[in-house]
Order: structure tokens, then sequence, then C-alpha cells
């Protein structure tokens, strides 16, 4: 028996969602991509920038917005906002090509008269989309709003630009098998491809041609500079905006940052490994969490051999419903939960407990949880576009690493990587494409102490290009820091002045490690 290729395939493409290996392994329907707006009624634009709320259009340089709300997959949340349609080729180098909309929305700034540069959100993934994100983050932007414009771009292949969703393929998925068969992956690919490939060709939606859609909307806005934050996989989104159009960044903000230097998936196995030693070893510092569980990496290693040679169907309460489900479970599936837990210090905190139980036949803590937050994940990704970023900017750099076969991911996710781009259609990739950046803009690195898949050591080696770049180290924390402690107030001060060097971050020392849970009350007093 083989695991049921959709989960095989979302594994590979969430290479940097929080749900990265983790959402995979419970049947759940997507939500329907979000529809670009119709722009055929938009109204003539108004007169001047500042208008009554009562007016629904408003134009900025040679772009017509409408007032319209932002939400999110699988959340009644929205945002007000204001949307168009920009227009691009898919194919850049053929005039007649196929033409597809991209979905662009702005948050307006507070201010009357905001300044005259643009704040950029570069969402994660790959495969999220920024109007769908922007829910989520607007409220680390708060600061940002008062003197600044938002722009929101869904890069190609996500949200509402031509999203590259598999959703039909992966409705026929298997939900019972438990072991990773690389020929079902191929299948459940070359089913996506049959259905993406109706309204797309998938060798247009990499980096480097969103890049250019990007520097396209920022003329027809008027050319203001750009102020990037990128988020995760939006950080190498910014820093090839940046290498390709210095001219057209004012600074840059890189949360969760990945080297251009990186091949994604590379490393992910020892930096999860890593990350899973630093947060168990809070547990060991504190005496009642090590009399409760001892070594919980030992514990976790034992559970991992024990489903490695015994993988099974298991039974537990859904935590919404209180129904009993059944799911299968493998060293594979575990992998993908624990690391889904280990990307945020607030679910980081009940992995002894959770594991723990599981390792004691309880797997309700550490599947019921995970389902929960799968449920917080559905539809942020889409699946083509991941695929066609990944299989055109790092398949053929990666190769099975010796040193991880026995780490808690192992080789899994490069294997499965392999396998789907034999599949999917390759783009181009430039020549410089990894090179490392180099750069004299004003750059501000956000890492967590606890990231299990962009660690500080990934700002650690951008910085050495940086004549003018600081990295911030979030202590006890993890992936996607935005919104941690006071970083929504520094956002805000580092567009206005951006200059690193100046930025007073001493706030951030408020910020520390997350307390174990010993049992479901919490932590020890």
């Amino acid at each position: 028996m083989g695991l049921r290729p959709r989960t095989a395939l979302r594994i590979v493409i969430a290479v940097f969602a929080i749900g990265l290996l983790a959402y995979q392994h419970w049947h759940r329907a997507e939500q329907p991509a979000t529809a670009a707006p119709d722009v055929s009624s938009i109204a003539a634009p108004a007169e001047t920038r500042d208008v009554p709320q009562t007016v629904h259009t408003w134009r900025r340089g040679a772009l017509t917005f409408r007032s319209c709300e932002l939400g999110r997959p699988g959340s009644g949340a929205t945002v007000q906002a204001w949307c168009t349609v920009f227009e691009v080729p898919e194919n850049r180098d053929d005039p007649h090509s196929r033409r597809i909309g991209l979905k662009l929305a702005i948050a307006r700034s507070d201010a009357q008269v905001p300044e005259p540069d643009m704040a950029v959100l570069l969402a994660g993934g790959p495969g999220e989309a920024a109007t769908e994100s922007w829910v989520v983050e607007a409220p680390a932007f708060a600061d940002v709003r008062k003197h600044h414009d938002v722009l929101l771009l869904d890069q190609r292949g996500t949200g509402g630009s031509n999203p590259l969703s598999c959703k039909g393929a992966e409705s026929a998925a298997d939900e019972t098998s438990v072991t990773l068969d690389m020929d079902k992956v191929r299948k459940e690919v070359a089913a996506c491809l049959a259905e993406v490939s109706q309204k797309a060709d998938p060798r247009f939606y990499t980096t480097t041609i969103a890049a250019q859609d990007l520097e396209e909307v920022r003329k027809a806005l008027g050319s203001p500079l750009f102020d990037l934050v990128g988020v995760s996989y939006g950080t190498r989104m910014a820093q090839q905006y940046l290498r390709h159009y210095p001219g057209a960044v004012r600074s840059v903000v890189l949360d969760s940052v990945v080297p251009n230097q990186a091949v994604l998936g590379e490393d992910f196995a020892a930096n999860l490994d890593s990350a899973l030693k630093k947060n168990f070893a809070q547990c060991l510092a504190v005496a009642a969490c090590k009399q409760r569980f001892g070594d919980s990496m030992q514990t976790l290693y034992q559970l991992r051999d024990a489903l490695r040679a015994n993988p099974h169907a298991v039974s537990f309460r859904d935590p919404q419903t209180y129904e009993s489900v059944v799911r299968p479970l493998s060293e594979f599936s575990l992998a993908s939960v624990v690391r889904m837990f280990a990307y945020q210090p607030e679910t980081a905190a009940l992995l002894p407990l959770s594991i723990n139980a599981a390792a004691h036949g309880d797997v309700g803590p550490l599947l019921g949880q995970a389902k929960l937050l799968n449920g917080d994940l559905s539809g942020d990704m889409n699946n083509g576009m991941s695929m066609s970023v990944i299989c055109s900017e790092d398949a053929d750099l990666l190769q099975p690493r010796p040193q991880d076969q026995n780490t808690i991911l192992g080789n899994h996710l490069i294997d499965a990587i392999k396998a789907q781009c034999q599949v999917w259609p390759h783009g181009t990739r430039p020549a410089d494409f990894h090179a490392p950046l180099k750069s004299d803009k004003p750059i501000l690195l956000l890492s967590g102490e606890f990231d299990p898949v962009t660690p500080p050591s990934y700002g650690e080696q951008i910085l050495p290009g940086l004549s003018h770049g600081r990295q911030l180290v979030f202590k006890g924390q993890g992936h996607s820091l935005l919104g941690r402690g006071c970083m929504p107030q520094l956002l805000g001060k580092f567009i206005d002045k951006p200059d690193p060097g100046q930025l007073d971050a001493s706030c951030l020392d408020k910020l520390g490690d997350t307390p174990v849970f010993i049992d479901f009350n919490g932590a020890s007093p």
C-alpha cells in the first residue's frame, strides 16, 4: 500500500507553509479559489486621490480600483481594501500568448496624504496569495499604514491570479494507505497537470517571471518606490526583485529569511532536528518536565522506529465533532505532524506531552491538535504554482543526504520532490538565480531562535553581502515573526525611517521561551 498521492503531492509543494508536511494527512475539501474581481463595471476614476467613503472607485497611477472585501478561505473574517485586475501575458517572450489577470489590492493608509513610497507584502509558500494572507497579516501593518499604502499582489498561480490548483485530482485521493509510493506520487502529479493545463502553462509561473509582473504593476501605479516585506518564500521573491530592479526599492524586511543560495528542501531535515533538540532542551531544564517526560527527543525517535516497523491506522476523537475518526500513522505522517507543531512556540510547547501520550498509545492529543491546525490552513496553498517554483528553481540541485537518513524527516521530502518534478514541466532559471545577495539598501532580517525551517543561520549567510543590513533574532520564537511582540511597531518605525542601525529593537528582549506543558492544564508552577 502507498501513501495517498494527494498527501505526497502537497507535502512537497508547500515547503514553507506552517503546515508543510502535516495537513497532507487528513482529508479536507479545498475551498474554492477566490475569483478575480469583475472590473468591467467599474465607474470612471475619481478626480482626486482622497475621496469620501461613499465613492466606490479610486485611482492610482494608470489603475482604477474598486472598493472590496478581502477574506481568507475557511474563515469568515474580512478586511476592507481596494481591488482591481491587472492583465499580463502568461509567456512574456511571446506577445501572442495567453493573457492572465492578476488580482491586485491596496490597503490604503490612514493618512490623508500618505508617503509616496508603498509597502509591499510578499506572501509565503510558495503558493500563498497576498490578498488572502492579509486578514492574518493586517494587524502587523497597523503602524505602517499610518503613513503608507500597502500593496497586495497575488503572485501568478495563486489566489485570484489564475491559480494553479488541482482540486479535481485531489478529490479522488486514497485516504487509507500509510507508506510513500513514488509511482502514485507521479500519477497524482500527472492528474494535476492535466487539470491545470486546461488554463495555464506551468513553465511560466516562476519567481523570476513573477518579479517582472511586480515591476510592471509598479510602473502602472506611477512608479513609486517599494518597501518590500517578504515572509518565508516571500523573502526569495523580495531578493530576486531587488536584484533585478534595485532602483525600484527603498527598503526591505525579510521575515523568516531564506538566502538566495539555499536550495529549498535541501537541509530541512537537519533544520527540523536542530529545532526540536532546542525545544526539548527547555523541558530537560525544568525539573518537573524532565521528571514527567524524560528525554523527549529519545521518545520521539523510539516512536518513529516503532512506526517504521509497523505503520498502521489509528483511531481518535475529532476535537471539534468528537466523532471517532481513523487515519493512517506512519513514520512519515509522524514527521509531518511534529514538523507542523514545531513552527510556533505555542504548539511546540505541547510536543513533549503529546509525544509522550502517543508513545503510550494515546494519539488523540497529537493528531487531534494537528487536525485543528490543519483546518486553519485549509485552502491556503496553490499546489501547481508551488511545483512550478520548486521544479524550476531547486529540484535539479537536490540530492538525498546520507547524513539525514536517520533524522525524523529523513530524505522523504527530497525523494518526493524529485518524483514530482519528473512529471511537472520546468521553467527556466537565470544563471545567477542562486548567487548570494549583495545590496546597499537598508535591509532588516528577522529570524526565530527555534524556527524549524528557516533558522537564524540562514540570516547569517545573507548578512556579509549587505552593507546596510541587520539581523534580529527573536528569542524563543519560531517561524513568521511580523506579528510577534513589538514587531508591528518596529515595522512601522523602520519603514518610516529605514535605518537598521538606528532602530531601537530592545522591546524584543521581552520575548522568551514558552513554558512546556506538563499536562493539559499548562506548565509547571
